[in-house]
C-alpha cells in the first residue's frame, strides 16, 4: 500500500493545523455552485451550442467542472449534509456531466484515431481538421486517402469479406514490431509496422469508417446535450444550484465537526485500490498477457480495465477531498498530477481501442481495412500498456522516496 502523503489529511500535519470544518465544506460548495451559475449565463449570452461558438464550449467545460467537483464532495462529505436532500442532487448533477462530456470525447477520440493511423501507415502529416456544425456529413480522411491514392501497393480487393475480421485475426503481426526495450515510460510505438503498403491502403479506408461512425455518435451525442439543457430536468437540477449557491444544507453538528478524517477516508479507498492493482506486471514495458486479452474477439469492454477507470475516478475524488481542505486553490503535488495524467491517457487509450474494434465489425468491409483497424487497434493496447507502465512508475517511485525519507 502507498503511504500516505504529507498534507492535511496526515495526522502529523493535524497537530499543527487547526481543525477543517463544515464551515469550509460549506464555503467551498457556494464558490463551486457560483461558478456552475456564471458558466450557464455564459451559455445562454453566447447563445448555445447551436450556433459553435467558443464561448459556449468553454462555458459547458465549466458546467461540467463544478458539476463534478459539487458531486465528487456531496460523495466525500455526505456524512455532514443532508442525506435527502445529497442523494437527490447528487445523481442529477452526474448525469448532466457525463451528458455533456460525450461530445468532445467522440472528438477526441476520433482526432486520437486518426493521428494513429497517419503514425503507423507513414501517411504526410494531416492539417488541422476545420469545425463543422455537427450533422455534417462526414467525408474520407483526405491525406489517408491521397496516401492510398500514391503508393505503389495494390489497391485493396473489391470484394466483401465473408465474415467481419477482428482485431484478434489481424492485429497480431504487429506484435512482433513492438519497441520492448524502449525508454522506460514511453509508449510503445511500432519503429516499422508490418506491410506498410497494405497498410496505407487500408488505412484510407479505415480512417474514412472511423470518420463516419465517430462522427455520427458526435452528432448525436451534440443533440442530447441540447435536448438536455432545454430539459425540465435540468431547470429543475440549475434551481437546485442556485439554492445551493445561498444556503448548503449542512447537518447540525456539521459546524464542529472535522473534515480530515472524511478526507483521509477518500485518500484510503485510492491507495486501497492502487494496491489491488497488477502492478508489478504493469511494471514491465511490455506486457503480453494484457495484449492477448486486449485483442479477445469479444464485444465486451476488456475485463483488465475496469479496475484502472476505478482509480482514476477514487483519485479524482481524493484531489477535489483535498481543495476542500484548502479551501482555495490546491497547491500542486506532482504526484497526483503525474498520475492523473497516465490514468486519463490509459481511459482514452482503452476507449480508442475499443471504437477501433467496433469498426472492425462492421459486416462486409474489405479485408484491408480490417488489417489496418486491427493494427490500430492494437497499437491502442500498447498505449493502454505504457499508460499503466507511466502511472506503476510515478506511484512506486514516490512510494520509495516517502519511505527513504520517513
Amino acid at each position: 500500500m502507498a503511504m500516505r502523503h504529507h498534507d492535511l489529511t496526515d495526522p502529523a500535519a493535524a497537530e499543527t493545523a487547526g481543525p477543517v470544518t463544515g464551515e469550509a465544506l460549506a464555503g467551498y460548495l457556494r464558490a463551486q455552485a457560483t461558478e456552475f451559475l456564471r458558466a450557464l449565463r455564459l451559455h445562454r449570452e453566447t447563445g448555445g451550442w447551436g450556433n459553435g461558438a467558443e464561448g459556449s464550449a468553454d462555458a459547458a467545460r465549466a458546467l461540467r467542472r463544478s458539476a463534478r467537483r459539487i458531486t465528487g464532495s456531496l460523495h466525500t462529505y455526505r456524512p455532514l449534509l443532508d442525506a435527502d436532500w445529497s442523494e437527490e442532487i447528487r445523481p442529477e448533477l452526474a448525469w448532466l456531466s457525463g451528458t455533456l462530456a460525450m461530445e468532445h470525447a467522440y472528438e477526441a477520440r476520433l482526432e486520437r484515431l486518426l493521428t494513429a493511423l497517419q503514425r503507423l501507415s507513414g501517411a504526410t502529416p494531416v492539417p488541422a481538421r476545420s469545425e463543422s456544425l455537427p450533422g455534417a456529413t462526414a467525408t474520407a480522411h483526405t491525406t489517408l486517402a491521397t496516401g492510398a491514392r500514391t503508393t505503389g501497393t495494390a489497391r485493396a480487393p473489391r470484394t466483401t469479406a465473408t465474415a467481419p475480421a477482428t482485431p484478434a485475426t489481424t492485429a497480431t503481426a504487429t506484435t512482433a514490431t513492438t519497441t520492448a526495450s524502449a525508454p522506460p515510460g514511453t509508449p510503445a510505438h511500432p519503429t516499422a509496422p508490418p506491410d506498410r503498403g497494405n497498410l496505407t491502403v487500408g488505412a484510407a479506408k479505415a480512417g474514412a469508417l472511423l470518420e463516419r461512425q465517430l462522427t455520427l455518435a458526435r452528432t448525436r451525442a451534440h443533440s442530447t446535450a441540447l435536448q438536455a439543457l432545454g430539459s425540465s430536468r435540468f431547470h429543475a437540477v440549475a434551481d437546485k444550484v442556485a439554492l445551493l449557491a445561498s444556503e448548503v444544507p449542512l447537518t447540525a453538528g456539521a459546524a464542529t465537526t472535522d473534515l480530515r478524517p472524511l478526507a483521509a477516508a477518500a485518500e484510503e479507498r485510492l491507495t486501497d485500490a492502487v494496491a489491488a492493482l497488477p502492478l508489478v506486471t504493469a511494471g514491465h514495458p511490455y506486457n503480453a498477457e494484457a495484449l492477448v486479452h486486449g485483442l479477445s474477439p469479444e464485444p465486451a469492454p476488456h475485463p483488465q480495465d475496469a479496475p484502472w477507470h476505478q482509480v482514476r475516478l477514487l483519485l479524482r475524488l481524493h484531489r477535489y477531498a483535498r481543495e476542500v481542505l484548502h479551501a482555495g486553490p490546491e497547491p500542486v503535488e506532482v504526484r497526483l498530477l503525474q498520475a492523473g495524467q497516465a490514468l486519463d491517457r490509459h481511459r482514452d487509450a482503452s476507449e480508442a481501442a475499443a471504437a477501433a474494434a467496433q469498426a472492425a465489425r462492421t459486416p462486409r468491409i474489405a479485408p484491408a481495412t480490417a488489417y489496418a483497424l486491427g493494427v490500430l487497434h492494437a497499437d491502442q493496447r500498447h498505449e493502454v500498456e505504457a499508460a499503466r507502465y507511466a502511472f506503476q512508475r510515478c506511484w512506486q517511485k514516490d512510494r520509495k522516496e516517502r519511505a527513504g525519507t520517513g
